[in-house]
């Protein structure tokens, strides 16, 4: 990164995270357990520190204020690189890994991950990162067509039950009803004949849905 030497740091730590070393549970609560490596990292290279931003929250959950500030400060151009512990920190899937990638290429600011040696700043984090992002839009292409072949099939042929796809449709002709109706039909009669609700075949008629209304039996 010639001439582009600011880093951010991001931490996320859970409730839930832990480790076990031999039969020592150590429970990596401390974001200095990933923030000091990093730390280190960037001295090494001669960058300098803009800010850490921590998160202390579940990889699932949506809402991470500091990743959220983090990414309105990359757009306001506040620093040149972030680095991160490990891409599971950072992003919770692939999808989300490489939409924020795909924006700070476009900013022009570098990733690096200190666990999977992934530096974007370099040719080879490039490549990198180019087979990730391949890799993603292939998995949304093949989820696109299994559920496009999935509703396909469904449609052809109903679902598991022998069922139709969706509520079914009663399908009937008007003049039907009526003509039976003229008949001298009980609205049950044609209800049944035509295989629909009784009150189905009167709003189809026109008629009102009670028989109290009429004062005529079903």
């Amino acid at each position: 990164m010639e001439g582009k030497n600011r880093a951010a740091l991001y931490v996320r730590v859970s409730t839930a995270s832990k480790s076990k070393q031999g039969d020592t549970t150590a429970f990596i609560q401390n974001p200095d357990v990933q923030e000091q490596p990093l730390r280190d990292l960037i001295t090494q290279r001669g960058w300098t520190l803009s800010r850490v931003y921590s998160d202390r929250a579940s990889g699932a959950k949506e809402k991470r204020p500091e990743l959220n500030a983090l990414m309105a400060d990359a757009r306001r151009g506040m620093f040149d690189a972030v680095v991160v512990w490990r891409f599971d920190r950072f992003a919770r899937s692939v999808k989300q890994l490489v939409l924020a990638l795909e924006e700070f290429n476009g900013l022009g600011v570098a990733f690096v991950s200190h666990q999977e040696a992934l530096d974007t700043s370099t040719p080879m984090g490039k490549a990198m990162f180019t087979i990730v992002a391949a890799m993603a839009e292939l998995e949304r292409s093949l989820i696109k067509e299994r559920v496009i072949a999935g509703l396909n099939y469904a449609r052809d042929n109903g679902t598991k039950s022998g069922m139709a796809v969706g509520r079914p449709r009663k399908i009937f002709r008007r003049d039907v009803v009526l003509a039976l109706k003229r008949e001298g039909k009980s609205w049950r009669e044609i209800a049944r004949h035509v295989h629909a609700g009784v009150t189905t075949v009167r709003r189809l008629a026109g008629e009102k849905t009670t028989a109290q209304s009429t004062g005529e039996a079903l």
